[in-house]
């Protein structure tokens, strides 16, 4: 009996060291609905694409991002589609801050502290960096890279922030890197592996971390 009573007690405090190293009031609902959105504006973006290029010769190259400014309307289709993306970008932050602030209270947690500043420092870096080197090269008109760069680069901020939370966000972000290199070598699929990375691999992230910690 005194065995487990100390083993018990081992417990508690490894989980109050993990608690006040890691930053374990994440969201999974957040994941399923950030990959819902995604999906979403995949399906717009397919969309707003195809009816643009409706009119393209049989004989084009099959490069869709070729085939979709191929009217010359490059300005509006950017535009669009950079305004899609800022939506579902402030939408899905919007939307983690909620849940993850209520959760959080729920369980009496602290949401500001060092280890949430070191987190959101770890992510927002890498991602970031990315976001403008993807501006660098819209504005010069390499608009093929848009997708396995926002892939790999937000993997790499997830496998960077992986350290101050949940393991299973280190697997999200490798997942997401090894997406965003495969649509390197095949970019004319860049919607589809998009909508995989942030849409499908959000939703089955999200729903094994609501069923693993949020109940």
């Amino acid at each position: 009996m005194k065995e487990k009573e100390i083993q018990d007690e081992l417990l508690t405090i490894r989980n109050l060291m993990e608690r006040s190293s890691k930053f374990i009031s994440l969201s999974g609902l957040s994941g399923i609905l950030a990959g819902i959105y995604a999906l979403i504006g995949a399906t717009v973006a397919y969309r707003f694409i195809y009816s643009k290029i409706s009119e393209i010769p049989p004989d084009f190259d099959h490069d869709l991002t070729k085939a979709f400014f191929y009217d010359g309307d490059i300005h509006t289709a950017t535009v669009f589609l950079l305004s899609l993306a800022l939506a579902l970008l402030i939408i899905s932050i919007g939307t983690g801050i909620f849940l993850t602030v209520r959760k959080a209270r729920q369980k009496g947690q602290p949401i500001w502290g060092s280890t949430s500043r070191a987190l959101l420092f770890h992510l927002a870096t890498p991602l970031v960096t990315g976001g403008i080197l993807i501006l660098i090269f819209i504005g010069r008109g390499y608009y093929g890279v848009i997708a396995p760069l926002s892939l790999i680069f937000y993997g790499l901020s997830l496998f960077s922030a992986s350290s101050f939370t949940f393991t299973l966000v280190k697997y999200l972000g490798l997942c997401e890197i090894a997406l965003g290199l495969i649509n390197a070598c095949l970019p004319t699929y860049g919607l589809l592996f998009w909508a995989i990375g942030f849409g499908v691999l959000h939703i089955v992230y999200g729903t094994i971390m609501h069923f693993k910690y949020d109940r």
